[in-house]
This record gives C-alpha cells, structure tokens and sequence, in this order.
C-alpha cells in the first residue's frame, strides 16, 4: 500500500520538472511566433519600399526625360511622346532587372511585374499633369509640382517603411529630383544651343 501511495502521489521535484519544461515550450512557440510575424513584417517592408522606390525612379525619370524634351520643344506631343518612351523603356528595364536579379522562378515573375507596375505608377503622373496643360510654360510649372508633391509622399513613405524620419527622407529625395529634371533641362537646352 505504501508503493501504491508513491506512485499514486507525484513527487515536488517531478512536479516542478514538468512545469518548467512546459514554461520552455511555451516560450520557445512564443519566440518563434514572434520571429515569423517580425519575418513576414520584414518581408513585407522590403517589398513596400522597393514598391516606392520603383514608383520614385519612374517619377524622377519620366519627369526629367519631360524637362530635357521641354528644354528645347514647346511642342505637346513631343514631351508626352518622350515621357510615354520612358514610361515603357524605364518599366522594361525596370521588370528585366528584377527577373535577373530574384532567384526563384515564382519570385522571378512576380518581382518583374511588381517592378514595372511601381515604375508605371511613378511615371505615368507627370504624363499626366502635362497631359491637361497647352501653355508651354504652365506645363513645365505644372509637371515640377506634380512631381515634388508625389516626390514628397514617397518619401514619407519610404522613410515610414525604412524606418527613418520623414521630413529628411522627404527633402532628399525631393532635391535630388530637383537636381535631375534641372540638369537634364539645363544639359539639353546646351546642346540645342551649341549644336553638339
């Protein structure tokens, strides 16, 4: 009867054995639970700020492809036809840089296509914004501002995803725009003038 009780009666060290290895696996599914939400978190933050920076290179080329045209043609087509250009040369080039640069086939497709749409986004809004305007000099006003608004989201944004303040990603990327739609008007109106 004493055996019986024994057995019958769980000893304190087991008792504590069995608790602490339960409070182990506990903790070890919480930490992988939380390694899996910060994966996908970070996963999908990568994604969304590739998304914005393809949409920004987009933006900062077409708008300044635009500017340079502008710089030396008052004419509505040409700008519009030299944006749409590098719309669906800067999408291309967007899309096969992703699909050789990603290693998995599924990825593969699935990055070009995301790659040449976020670049389409970006581009497709200074097309437009010139689009609606006739007086030559209205246009180019318009297609500056247009473009340093969306500039201005995307960097926000970018900035909230990668984790950096805002105003100062914001600024940066709105003076490097600036900087490209200035050189690329000034570069091109040189050479219409000297000739080259």
């Amino acid at each position: 009867m004493a055996a019986l009780r024994t057995c019958e009666q769980p000893s304190l060290g087991n008792l504590e054995m069995s608790i602490h290895v339960t409070n182990n696996v506990e903790k070890n599914d919480q930490i992988r639970r939380t390694a899996e939400d910060e994966f996908d978190y970070s996963q999908r933050a990568q994604w969304l700020r590739a998304a914005v920076l393809g949409a920004n290179d987009g933006l900062v080329s077409v708008a300044s492809l635009m500017m340079g045209v502008a710089a030396v043609k008052d004419d509505i087509e040409a700008i519009l036809l030299s944006g749409f250009a590098g719309l669906v040369a800067g999408a291309c080039s967007m899309a096969i840089g992703e699909f050789v640069s990603v290693y998995t086939q599924r990825d593969r497709g699935q990055a070009a296509i995301a790659s040449a749409l976020a670049f389409s986004v970006g581009a497709v809004m200074p097309l437009l914004a010139a689009a609606f305007v006739r007086q030559h000099k209205m246009r180019l006003a318009v297609v500056v501002v247009v473009a340093s608004l969306a500039l201005i989201l995307f960097g926000a944004a970018g900035a909230v995803l990668g984790r950096t303040p805002a105003v100062r990603s914001s600024v940066r990327v709105l003076i490097g725009e600036w900087m490209a739609m200035a050189i690329t008007f000034g570069l091109t109106k040189l050479i219409s003038t000297t000739g080259l």
